[in-house]
């Protein structure tokens, strides 16, 4: 995985200096709507946030470069006979995403993402958790003005959350941000 997002970031450096290509920076916030899928329980979604920087290197007017650097919270809630359990996961996220551009306002989002554990929130006593998750995103970005956007994304998790539970991540994301 080390060596896939080295080559990654090696090809957007080579790429920068072969192109006369735009950088823009900004920021991004929003909610999440998180879930597991989990085969085992029934969950319910949370509502949670995510926020952080967001780039954009354009190639050509149809096509960009989008990697981000996010904080996201993600888990679910579960009831049983007792109460209500709630898990939420902290990760620092980082997506990196081919944006192709539908037309002047409307753009294709997706790529993959990967995702570190920073913190958790544990009322469902999931000892073991994985440090590392990695996923997939597609959505969707409309520009509102020359700076402004709003985003709709889903991220769906590829590896289990914890080495006890067969459970993955499954997040909506509504976003809305700046570029510079």
């Amino acid at each position: 995985m080390k060596k896939v997002v080295f080559i990654l970031l090696l090809s957007v450096i080579t790429m920068n200096s072969f192109y006369a290509q735009t950088l823009k920076i900004g920021i991004k916030g929003g909610l999440n709507y998180a879930n597991l899928t989990d085969t085992s329980i029934k969950t319910d979604a949370i509502t949670s946030y995510h926020a952080g920087l967001i780039g954009e290197i354009s190639l050509s007017d149809s096509f960009a470069l989008q990697p981000e650097l996010l904080y996201s919270t993600q888990g679910a809630s579960y009831k049983n006979a007792i109460g209500e359990f709630k898990n939420e996961l902290g990760y620092i996220s980082i997506p990196l995403l081919a944006k192709i551009n539908l037309n002047k306002s409307i753009s294709l989002e997706m790529g993959p993402q990967a995702s570190f554990l920073l913190s958790k929130k544990d009322e469902f006593n999931l000892n073991d958790y994985n440090s590392f998750d990695f996923s997939v995103n597609g959505g969707l970005g409309l520009k509102l003005t020359k700076s402004l956007f709003i985003q709709a994304r889903y991220n769906l998790g590829l590896s289990e959350i914890s080495k006890n539970a067969d459970a993955k991540n499954s997040v909506f994301q509504l976003s809305a941000g700046i570029l510079f």
